[in-house]
């Protein structure tokens, strides 16, 4: 069968650019001939702007030029409609793909995320929007309770919407295993990790994970969030810049910013004790899915379909549904607590530390070496919080600090107090962001990299001097 798939593509840097990849490939492997259309700069057949009318008619003359068999559209309000976008706007866009729809020999629409609200009966666009999702051959959304909304807010018959797994057509994108994970990312072996990925936003919730886990530093535990903002917005950035400084003021969260590969995903979920999904909202989430395929326990909100998610899951995944920040807090703190093994950060010892002649200096190695220790440094291996020399460490420290004062490259935000200047803006970055944020990422690699080898180097130095001073291993003399 000869199939169009609309979708945005890898290397595009989007979620459901790796949800629509996974989803081809599982097409092709039964045998089906697809082209892909992407409505940006990515490694599809096709590309075209399908934003506003102009591009739903576009998109209309190439099925109509394509004579596919079969048109599948992975659908998402950004992909189409102008933002912001008035009613005008939203009646142009509904009559242009009921044009391109209605072109098609048979039309699927998978719908990943839309405002009901644009179903409204009573205003033209909305009208406009029921007519042209009924045209649609066969709806896809991934939860009961998305398919009692749709229908109602659409006026689709229920029997034409059908529910696929979220999680269908997954497959698993890595081969490292824990320990290598953990090397791999700097994350000591003994931490207890939890985990929230993604793209940042503020219905994601990722700022209430920060929140329900303070404390837990202390206990030797830490807290990962990767992700960068989907939709470079002044919304989605200050957010971001909010949760930025939110996980620097809290003791064991690391930030981790920048769009991560479908490997580098995994890996993270790998590296993870377990996976929190706190979310205000949400449809479905990909993130739990893929957390099954690595058998990682979830800590997740009752929001969305996400209760659907975990029921259909039953036993087969250790997932634990929280109402609010409380619930949050005690299943992240009983998750923690209950570890075999686990060991509180060391106390100061403050009694050894005041006999010492040279306090000040003893005070600033406990320092580096927990800063070293808690930032994952690996030292020339993976080294474990409380396990580092102190002298070692602050030879490390001192070797990578030029480096480290060097912060992470970024794209600058495309913001401006006009708004003509805000859409050039907007626009340049959505032509040029897959080719210059891979740049970006390999830049911020290649300092980490650095500060790696700059430390492994100082460390391995200062092991080797103590090796030469005392070959048994003895405390060399004073």
């Amino acid at each position: 069968m000869k199939i169009l798939m609309v979708t945005p593509y890898p290397p595009a840097r989007d979620g459901i650019a790796a949800y629509a990849a996974q989803a081809v490939r599982s097409l092709r492997r039964d045998g089906h001939q697809v082209t892909v259309l992407s409505p940006g700069p990515s490694a599809a057949h096709h590309h075209l702007d399908l934003v506003g009318p102009r591009g739903a008619l576009a998109l209309a003359k190439h099925i109509r030029a394509g004579r596919y068999d079969r048109v599948i559209v992975q659908f998402h309000p950004d992909f189409f409609y102008p933002v912001p976008n008035r009613m005008r706007d939203r009646l142009a866009v509904a009559t242009g793909l009921l044009a391109a729809f209605r072109v098609a020999s048979r039309v699927e629409v998978i719908v990943h995320e839309i405002d009901y609200r644009f179903g409204r009966p009573t205003a033209p666009d909305g009208a406009a929007a029921r007519l042209m999702w009924r045209s649609v051959d066969r709806i896809a959304v991934h939860t009961e309770a998305e398919r009692s909304r749709f229908a109602k807010a659409f006026g689709v018959p229920a029997t034409k919407i059908a529910l696929v797994e979220h999680g269908s057509d997954f497959a698993r994108n890595t081969h490292f295993d824990r320990e290598s994970a953990r090397a791999s990312f700097g994350v000591p072996l003994d931490a207890f990790t939890f985990l929230s990925i993604g793209f940042v936003q503020y219905h994601k919730g990722f700022d209430r994970a920060v929140r329900a886990f303070s404390g837990l530093g202390a206990r030797g535990a830490r807290l990962d969030i990767v992700g960068s903002a989907r939709v470079d917005d002044p919304g989605n950035l200050a957010y971001s810049n909010s949760l930025d400084a939110l996980a620097a003021a809290t003791d064991g969260v690391f930030r981790h910013r920048g769009f991560v590969s479908d490997e580098q995903f995994d890996r993270w979920l790998v590296a993870s004790d377990v996976v929190v999904l706190p979310y205000r909202s949400i449809w479905s989430s990909g993130v739990l899915e893929r957390a099954a395929l690595y058998d990682r326990p979830v800590i997740a909100t009752a929001v969305g379909g996400l209760q659907e998610q975990a029921a259909r899951a039953g036993r087969a995944q250790d997932i634990t549904l929280v109402v609010d920040d409380a619930e949050l807090r005690a299943a992240m703190w009983a998750r923690a607590g209950g570890r075999s093994g686990a060991t509180a950060r060391a106390s100061w010892r403050v009694g050894s530390l005041a006999d010492d002649a040279d306090l000040r200096a003893r005070v600033q190695s406990e320092v580096v070496r927990r800063a070293v220790g808690a930032r994952g440094t690996r030292l020339g291996g993976a080294v474990a919080a409380g396990t580092v020399d102190p002298d070692t460490a602050a030879a490390a420290s001192r070797a990578s600090a030029p480096v480290r004062r060097v912060a992470n490259l970024e794209l600058p935000a495309p913001t401006s107090g006009r708004s003509s200047a805000a859409f050039v803006k907007r626009l340049v970055r959505r032509l040029t962001a897959w080719e210059l944020e891979p740049v970006v990422g390999e830049i911020n690699a290649l300092r980490a990299a650095t500060v790696e080898a700059l430390e492994s180097v100082a460390a391995a130095r200062g092991r080797g001097a103590a090796e030469r001073d005392d070959p048994a291993g003895r405390v060399p003399p004073s």
